[in-house]
Order: C-alpha cells, then sequence, then structure tokens
C-alpha cells in the first residue's frame, strides 16, 4: 500500500522528538502503557481495518 510508504507527517524529526519527550521521567512500564494507548488512538484514527492489517505486517516484518 503507498500510504504505507508515503511520508505524511509534515515534521518527521520534530513528531519523533515529541514522542520521545512524552516518554521522558516515565518507568518501562509507564512507557509501555503509554505506547499501547498511542497505538490505540491512532488505529482509531486510521479506522481501515486493511490498512491497520498492512501496517502491523509491515512494522513486524521492519523489526526482523
Amino acid at each position: 500500500m503507498d500510504v504505507l510508504n508515503t511520508p505524511r507527517i509534515e515534521d518527521p524529526d520534530g513528531f519523533y522528538a515529541e514522542l520521545l519527550g512524552a516518554h521522558e521521567g516515565l518507568s518501562e512500564a509507564e512507557s509501555h502503557a503509554l505506547n499501547a494507548r498511542l497505538v490505540l488512538l491512532l488505529a482509531n484514527a486510521v479506522g481501515d481495518r486493511d490498512v491497520l492489517t498492512a501496517t502491523l505486517n509491515l512494522a513486524k516484518k521492519a523489526g526482523g
């Protein structure tokens, strides 16, 4: 899916810095919980099950 490989974040480095900053001062468990909440909120925002499945598969492949 092209939507998964086309950059769409206006300032990816700025967002990455913001993401890292959101984890500052959190314990490992709190950080994992924040990531889980973020994933679920973003999945809800995307809403398209096919896109979500493709994204999940892409993320699994990228980690291995």
